[in-house]
């Protein structure tokens, strides 16, 4: 049996929360933690409670819906819910799930809460194992899709800030996903990936030669950092 997905509303407006709430109540699984009118009343939510999924609104007071979603660390999946379409194209730098415009007829509302139980259930699938690391491969979003890639063929990773860009072997272009570098390092196995320098993770298989501060792979060249001298030793066993 699915777990149910626990969501919350954040919308300034009172009948907009009402009419929410109603169509989430005809929704099978989705479970309404608290429908909050500021984003000051959701962050305290969130920190008391777990929340899987927001519904939320991109104009209100003080804080903005948009403001909100870029403060978050480890963000919950997203579906803004606005008046305002100007703004669609922040949804799609921010990576959330949906962009419904008001006011949503129900059967937009279904599609949208459809396509977040779909990537829930993927996630919950593909839960991490005790030593918090994947069996074989992990799940990144990229380009509005839940894509599952296999650690073999992951050559190395960049860090850009708040995102990744994962290379991977025989592709031309990176996957670019919203998550930072030390997260994903999480995820990964210690055994395989390490750690070359602050904004760079190297698959140990496809290590071709090293020299100071470089390592050569199969297609590119990476730097090292001193500062990860002695993790890289420890890995291949022998003095760089």
């Amino acid at each position: 049996m699915e777990a149910d997905m626990r969501c919350i509303i954040i919308d300034d407006e009172p009948l907009a929360l009402e009419l929410l709430e109603d169509n989430i109540k005809k929704i099978d699984r989705l479970e309404l933690v608290a429908s909050c009118r500021s984003a000051a009343q959701a962050m305290q939510v969130m920190h008391e409670q777990q929340v899987d999924l927001i519904f939320c609104d991109i104009q209100m007071p003080g804080i903005t819906g948009l403001q909100l979603v870029k403060s978050l660390s480890q963000k919950p999946m997203i579906i803004f819910i606005t008046a305002y379409q100007e703004f669609a194209m922040d949804g799609f730098e921010l990576d959330v799930v949906d962009y419904l415009l008001k006011p949503v007829p129900l059967e937009r509302f279904l599609k949208a809460c459809n396509k977040a139980l779909h990537l829930f259930d993927m996630q919950s699938r593909t839960q991490v194992t005790e030593t918090g690391k994947t069996r074989g491969h992990l799940f990144v979003h990229a380009d509005y899709n839940l894509i599952r890639i296999s650690h073999d063929e992951i050559t190395y990773i960049e860090g850009l800030k708040d995102y990744v860009k994962l290379f991977r072997k025989d592709q031309p272009k990176p996957l670019l996903s919203r998550i930072t570098i030390k997260a994903l390092e999480e995820q990964l196995p210690a055994n395989q990936f390490f750690r070359t320098h602050k904004s760079y993770i190297v698959n140990l298989g496809y290590i071709q030669s090293i020299r100071k501060g470089r390592i050569k792979l199969e297609g590119a060249e990476v730097p090292y950092s001193e500062n990860y001298k002695e993790v890289i030793d420890r890995m291949i066993g022998k003095a760089v």
